[in-house]
């Protein structure tokens, strides 16, 4: 592998130390607040049926995590209580229960006098969670290669024969597909599904979220490339128990995603 300036894993080389090297690497454009906003509007697909959602702290955590994840609200842009509350029709108690708990995962910040607002974004968190990602979810499919058996093989190949059957985007669309969105986390989930630790697979759920993130905040001004044959090739590396590979093609997986992510943001910095 050899280093690329993005601080992923290019074939044939390891991961870029960006500290050993004295800089670290910026988006130099964050998606951060759109101008003309007032922070903690309601995205305007939240308004409609919002009095028929379920409510409790527990409905309106899923729905801003949801919302968060998406883009709804963009990075720094604050989450007024007042607003949120109108918006789920319900209390306090539950509104800074659900923010406590997504603080908690790193999707919202808090500051002194200020309150909540939407997690800030940049290149060092996102090459952090590129490097934690390699880690985690390698050490995770490792286990799940030497623990090989037939409900781990059926739920992996089933998880890629599903997302193969969904388009990621038409070309009418101007986002992902929903559905793809769903069936390609399932995909990830399968991959460490078989690693006999509850506690691997959580943590690999969180970190996959907290990178989705990223990725949907530029999906719109990715380079397109076949995700789905790097998908089969770390699918067959994993059939075939070479744990080396699987690993290696995962980690390559996840850098070239961080790269498109990182060039999104440079490009858009530019126009």
């Amino acid at each position: 592998m050899t280093a690329n300036g993005y601080g992923g894993v290019d074939p044939g080389g390891g991961f870029f130390d960006t500290a050993a090297h004295g800089h670290r690497p910026a988006l130099r454009r964050l998606p951060q607040q759109a101008p003309g906003r007032e922070g903690g509007q309601i995205p305007p697909d939240a308004r409609r049926g919002a009095r028929s959602r379920p409510r409790g702290a527990l409905s309106v955590y899923l729905q801003l995590r949801a919302d968060l994840l998406n883009g709804h609200y963009r990075p720094g842009e604050k989450l007024r209580a007042e607003v949120l509350r109108r918006r789920f029709n319900i209390g306090s108690s539950p509104i800074r229960e659900a923010l406590n708990r997504l603080l908690a995962e790193g999707f919202v910040a808090l500051e002194e006098q200020k309150g909540f607002s939407v997690a800030p974004v940049s290149g060092e968190e996102l090459l952090e969670l590129v490097r934690a990602r390699a880690l985690i979810d390698g050490a995770a499919v490792t286990e799940s290669i030497k623990h090989y058996d037939t409900a781990w093989e059926e739920g992996l190949v089933l998880a890629l024969h599903r997302l193969t059957r969904v388009a990621r985007r038409t070309p009418e669309a101007g986002a992902d597909d929903p559905e793809w969105e769903k069936l390609h986390r399932a995909f990830h989930c399968a991959l460490v599904a078989g690693c006999g630790s509850r506690w691997l697979r959580r943590v690999s759920e969180q970190l996959f979220d907290a990178a989705e993130r990223y990725r949907l905040l530029a999906a719109g001004d990715l380079s397109p490339r076949n995700e789905l044959e790097e998908h089969r090739a770390i699918t067959q590396a994993c059939l075939e128990r070479r744990p080396d590979d699987a690993v290696r093609l995962l980690e390559e997986h996840y850098s070239s995603t961080s790269r498109s992510i990182m060039a999104s943001f440079a490009e858009g910095d530019r126009r």
